[in-house]
This record gives C-alpha cells, structure tokens and sequence, in this order.
C-alpha cells in the first residue's frame, strides 16, 4: 500500500518464499505476529539476522504479543548478533479492538480472535483520499501548487483578478478507500464481525471442513463454511481462505462448502496475489 510494504505473520519458510518470489525483504519496515505459535512467528528470527547480514541499516518495527521482545532479545543475545538498525518492538492488547498504527493514508487495527492463546487479527484500512485534479483543466488555468492543494481538499479558490473557482469544476470523486482484514488461527467468533465489517477483502482460516467441525471446535479453528458465515455477515466484499489442514489433499472442496454462503471466494497458495 502506498509503496509500503507490511508482513503479517512468519513461518519458517516466509524468507525461503520471499526469495523464490524475488521480492526484496529488505523493503519490509513493518511486521505483525498475530500469535506465538510456531507457524506463526518462527521465521522471525532468521528473518531479522538477514537483513542485518545484508546491511540493513534503517529501523524495523515488530508488533505482537507482550513475549515476542523477550523471545527475539534472548535470540540475539545466545547468538551474540548485535544489530545495525534499531529494531522496535510494540506489545499489542488482545482484550480490544485498538489502532497501532497509522500514517498520513493508513490505519491499521489490531481486534481479538478466538483461540487456544492470545490470538490477534489485522485490520488495514485506508483514509479518505482527497479529490482528483482534472489536470486538462488546472493547466489551462496555470494554477499555482497551493491552489491546487486546496481544490484537492474541496476547498473554493478565490484568485488575485477576483475569479473564483469551485473545486466541482476542476475535481473528480476520490478514488474509494480499500480496506483488508486478516484473520489468523481463530475459531468462529461473531464479535469480529463489527470490526472488519465491509471489508474489501477479508483472509480468514479455514483450517477444517464441516465434516471435522467438532475438532474446529477442539482446537479452536475455523471450517470453511464458518469462514464463509462470518463473510457473510461481515458483508465483506471478497474472502480468501487458508490455513487448511494436511488431511485434505483437494482443497477445492474448502471452496465449493464456502459457496454454499459466499460466492467471491479464492484460495490461497503460496505467491498468491489479489489486487484491490
């Protein structure tokens, strides 16, 4: 977003995936562990020893559970890694739904999931964005930068020769703000609804089908058509799903069950894209 570029979650093959994809970890300033297990944070550490032997020089932030600083500080201590940029490390609440983050375009939320530990999801939410310039006619005009900023913010202009300009004449609607909600290991759980309800996209785990949902419940994950309900009612406006279970060798089956309540469903796979 914005030519940011946010981690959330690190197993251990996340570095191994960033690098069949070539992406350029070192691009990655923000990372959010929803939770501490292993399949969710134990790729941290490798991670974070990369980009210091790679000359990482400028600051990381790291947000989790109140362990995770102790966890990586003990890490680096027993290897005796001693790092070349600050790294930032912010406990986060999982008892409410709670802003920790934000810039001049983006807020993100962390909410509480249900599960067998303290377990977060991740809201990305993107501010209203101003009016767009037709730029045929600001150039006709030869308006000046400020003019132009405030015709952005729906602001009349009033020139020296006293001609007044309405923003209506020169602007088009803002592009929408997209949103995205990220629902790690959790079992089904109706208070999120509110939080990440009209999402753009919502990725939520599907760890079971309906056939084994007494083990859903067991172990505190979610079937496929339990993700699909909170969709539903989220009325969200796509829903990846993931986090499947080993013991099922045809994952369409997670999306034909999702469909039986929500139609815009994809499956995730490793380098998956989806593009708002």
């Amino acid at each position: 977003m914005h030519d940011k570029f946010y981690l959330v979650d690190c197993a251990e093959g996340t570095q191994l995936q960033l690098r069949k994809l070539k992406f350029k970890f070192q691009r990655i300033n923000h990372i959010f562990i929803s939770h501490l297990h292993g399949d969710h944070y134990l790729g941290l550490p490798g991670l974070i020893s990369s980009m210091n032997l790679l000359g990482r020089t400028k600051e990381l932030h790291l947000y989790g559970p109140p362990e995770l600083k102790e966890l990586i500080e003990l890490n680096l201590k027993y290897s005796d890694t001693f790092l070349n940029f600050d790294l930032h490390i912010h406990p986060i609440q999982y008892d409410e739904t709670k802003m920790i983050w934000e810039n001049q375009a983006l807020e993100i939320y962390s909410f509480p999931l249900k599960h067998r530990i303290k377990c977060a999801g991740f809201l990305f939410r993107e501010k209203p964005k101003k009016l767009r310039i037709i730029r045929e006619k600001i150039l006709s005009q030869e308006l000046g930068v400020s003019e132009i900023v405030a015709l952005k913010r729906g602001e009349k202009v009033v020139r020296e020769d006293g001609v007044e300009l309405d923003p209506a004449d020169y602007t088009l609607p803002p592009y929408p703000s997209r949103s995205y909600a990220y629902c790690s290991d959790t079992a089904y759980y109706e208070r999120i609804i509110e939080t990440i309800k009209d999402v753009d996209l919502l990725y939520h785990e599907a760890t079971f089908l309906n056939q084994h949902k007494q083990r859903a419940k067991e172990t505190f994950h979610s079937t496929a058509e339990q993700a699909a309900q909170i969709a539903k009612q989220a009325n969200v406006g796509q829903l990846v799903l993931g986090h499947y279970s080993s013991r099922y060798k045809d994952i369409e089956k997670f999306r034909k069950e999702a469909n039986a309540q929500f139609q815009n469903v994809t499956l995730a796979y490793d380098g998956l894209k989806v593009t708002l």
